[in-house]
């Protein structure tokens, strides 16, 4: 009799222990969703990311690619040059987060009239 492999467990967001929560926000971050978008396009340079999304420090923008390449979503590839240059693409999961992230900008940009768009008030 051969012996099969336990199922995988299910997924769980809403469970605190769940793997799947960490990467949900990670994907879900400040930045994590902005620089998976803005690799759907190809491959681009740390200095080419910073430029495309407003705002990012250098710090964050470093972080941010850290975890996400860790999270297995983007790809490093170190040219081994001096001065060092480094890119950084979509894995074929980041693809399929990246798209799906995309829609739901793409769906926020054209429905801001209908949203909530004032700055939040502090309540107090």
């Amino acid at each position: 009799m051969q012996q099969t492999d336990p199922p995988l467990p299910v997924a769980d967001v809403f469970n605190a222990d769940c793997p799947s929560r960490m990467i949900l926000s990670h994907v879900s971050s400040r930045w994590g969703g902005l620089v998976l978008v803005a690799l759907r396009d190809g491959r681009l340079r740390f200095s080419e990311l910073r430029r495309r999304i407003g705002g990012i420090s250098e710090r964050m923008l470093a972080q941010t690619l850290q975890v996400l390449e860790a999270d297995g979503l983007i790809s490093r590839r170190d040219h081994g040059e001096v001065p060092p240059r480094v890119d950084y693409c979509l894995t074929e999961a980041g693809e399929a987060i990246a798209i799906r992230y995309f829609e739901l900008a793409h769906w926020i940009e054209a429905n801001l009239g209908r949203l909530g768009t004032q700055p939040a008030q502090s309540g107090g």
